[in-house]
């Protein structure tokens, strides 16, 4: 629910706590569903704690039960083209939920098979521990830490590695959440998800979460009034504090090699936490028989309404979209940009439409 009203769903919440139509939403051409996940987040309710998925695997079965049984409520619904799509941590979700979908499909009888088409991952925390270790070069080379800080969070950085290696996960999430931190101090800024961003920021989930607890909203979402919207839950966190460092690449080559779905990535420009360098990093590792002719693809120059957008790279079912202007939370800087964007990939038209099809797989 937070994207849906600060970023691509159709009303915008306002300083005063109202709505306004959104110029950028992504619902002018195309069906959205909102999902509040993991349980225990949102509206969602987990009955205990024993109840919160501890990894990607039982999130990906709740999100395929809840797809599921929406598109049983409408038989109109049943063969339209889904595209699920994650932002940040959620790309994980994005990723192994599409996975398990293919996986699924291929038990079921094609009337009951989901028609998944499309993966959508925006500045997805994918490889955290390879997306970690470009942090210190990244923050140097856009000039906010000097050559002796440098090299300070690089030696930080081997201690993160470490202690992936002998999967001791949650103190490599707490070592990285520390270094990102000391970053942020030692710099001044206000986020690594924005390296622009300086003094005081919106709080939009602050916005959000009173919206969404008014009585009145609640009625028209059909939600109990004594349910209570949150929008980060301490429970959820210590439940998949464990998962936030385990790398969810090999789920992505999957989507890739089964062949029948196309993958879109896409990063903000001033995102150092899931941006273009993060991405790039993980990206060329993979191991997919057209990583090679991906990395030799010709990177287009991307305009939208005759204005520099961003840089285009694809190879037959892999697109990578650098947006200018954006954050970590890209279509919220540039919402007319990413509305584009995701309406271009999604019909293959303009400057998605000119490269190795993925119809000539």
């Amino acid at each position: 629910m937070i994207n849906n009203l600060i970023a691509v769903g159709p009303w915008l919440i306002t300083e005063s706590i109202t709505l306004e139509p959104n110029p950028g939403a992504w619902n002018n051409l195309f069906g959205l569903l909102f999902l509040d996940n993991p349980i225990g987040t949102g509206f969602s309710i987990a009955s205990s704690p024993q109840e919160i998925p501890t990894d990607q695997e039982g999130i990906a079965k709740h999100l395929y039960v809840a797809i599921t049984r929406f598109l049983r409520l409408d038989p109109v619904y049943k063969h339209r083209p889904i595209n699920i799509i994650g932002q940040s941590y959620g790309g994980k979700y994005a990723s192994t939920t599409g996975y398990f979908i293919l996986k699924r499909n291929a038990e079921l009888h094609p009337s009951q098979r989901v028609n998944l088409v499309g993966v959508v991952i925006g500045d997805g925390i994918i490889e955290p521990v390879t997306q970690a270790g470009t942090q210190p070069a990244n923050a140097y080379y856009v000039g906010l830490i000097n050559e002796k800080q440098k090299s300070e969070f690089e030696t930080d950085q081997l201690e993160i590695v470490r202690l992936t290696q002998i999967q001791n996960w949650n103190e490599a999430d707490t070592e990285w959440s520390g270094v990102q931190e000391k970053i942020q101090n030692i710099s001044g800024w206000k986020s690594l998800k924005d390296y622009t961003l300086k003094g005081n920021t919106v709080n939009y989930i602050a916005r959000v979460t009173q919206f969404l607890n008014m009585a009145e909203v609640k009625k028209a979402l059909g939600v109990n009034e004594s349910q209570v919207f949150e929008a980060k839950s301490s429970e959820v966190r210590t439940a998949l504090q464990g998962d936030i460092m385990k790398s969810v690449k090999f789920r992505v080559e999957e989507l890739l090699r089964i062949n029948t779905t196309r993958v879109l990535l896409y990063q903000g420009q001033y995102d150092l936490l899931g941006g273009p360098v993060q991405t790039d990093a993980w990206v060329k590792t993979m191991k997919w028989e057209g990583i090679e002719e991906y990395m030799n693809a010709e990177r287009k120059i991307w305009k939208v309404n005759g204005e520099l957008a961003g840089y285009v790279q694809q190879w037959k079912s892999l697109t990578n979209v650098v947006v200018l202007g954006g954050g970590h939370l890209m279509p919220l800087d540039q919402p007319v940009i990413a509305q584009a964007m995701i309406q271009d990939w999604i019909l293959q038209r303009g400057t998605f439409g000119n490269s190795p099809s993925f119809s000539s797989i």
